[in-house]
């Protein structure tokens, strides 16, 4: 695949509940070319800034792993991962399916403070959905227009919804779920060597903007990353302090062309030991 050549997302299954600021459904075709690769099939998959977790979601169902560790610091999102997981998928999936879709609606559903899991789970959905570009963060606005100018139902997709959710929940025993901070983790797995790592952290220009937990060292990731035995792949913004932080550990890089939420062309860059595998 040349790096140039931009990747038509419709053609790659849609694994996530998530419609995701920053997400990764660009990135499969290459990740399954990176696995494929490898001398030896990873053990486990890992994304330690999950969010929406696709990339290794669909490692799972394309059979390149056996088993994927998504780790997510955000509570909400990880309450749906938690709620999917943990016996609730179903009641989830109905929740969506039956809900009926208008402003007040969807109003009060983010106005009103969870009671439970569920509920606090539902919500995420909600807002993801519903709110302008996917985005998270406090003070997103819902979406006016929307695609086609279906204003909040140019998003709210019930029934597909409702199948990602039990497919999702159809592999469980085959996903680790860790509510916490994707840098300690690594730290703790560094020395296993049957493991490959997705690390998507938030970038360093728009981080702020679209997530909730946006504030990493940067530099800490890159020096962690550093030490890890297994093999792994780093996605980032393609900006000269990044650039500049792959060259201090001698990592290589390689831009490729992805599409943003408004359809323009734009760079990102892959970092890696060895990235011959994607030119």
């Amino acid at each position: 695949m040349n790096t140039n050549t931009v990747v038509n997302v419709a053609s790659v299954p849609h694994r996530s509940p998530f419609r995701y600021p920053g997400g990764k459904t660009w990135l499969v075709p290459h990740v399954r070319k990176w696995l494929k690769s490898l001398p030896n099939r990873p053990n486990d998959f890992v994304e330690p800034f999950a969010g929406g977790g696709i990339v290794g979601l669909s490692m799972l169902f394309d059979g390149l792993t056996d088993h994927t560790t998504l780790i997510e610091l955000d509570e909400d999102i990880a309450a749906v991962w938690r709620v999917i997981l943990n016996g609730e998928a179903k009641k989830l999936a109905e929740q969506i399916e039956s809900f009926e879709v208008s402003v007040d609606a969807v109003r009060s559903i983010l106005d009103t403070a969870p009671i439970n899991l569920l509920d606090q789970a539902f919500a995420t959905i909600i807002r993801n959905r519903m709110q302008r570009g996917g985005i998270m963060a406090k003070g997103a606005s819902l979406m006016k227009n929307g695609e086609n100018g279906k204003g909040l139902l140019s998003r709210w997709y019930p029934e597909t919804l409702k199948q990602r959710i039990l497919d999702i929940s159809s592999k469980k025993e085959s996903i680790n779920f860790i509510a916490g901070d994707g840098i300690e983790y690594l730290k703790a797995v560094s020395g296993e060597k049957d493991i490959c790592c997705l690390i998507d952290p938030p970038y360093t220009v728009a981080g702020k903007r679209l997530y909730a937990h946006a504030d990493i060292d940067h530099e800490g990731l890159f020096r962690v990353t550093s030490k890890i035995k297994g093999d792994f792949l780093m996605t980032y913004d393609n900006a000269e302090p990044v650039l500049e932080l792959a060259k201090k550990f001698g990592f290589d890089t390689q831009t490729i062309a992805m599409k943003n939420t408004h359809h323009s062309v734009m760079s990102e860059l892959l970092i890696g030991r060895n990235l011959q595998w994607v030119r």
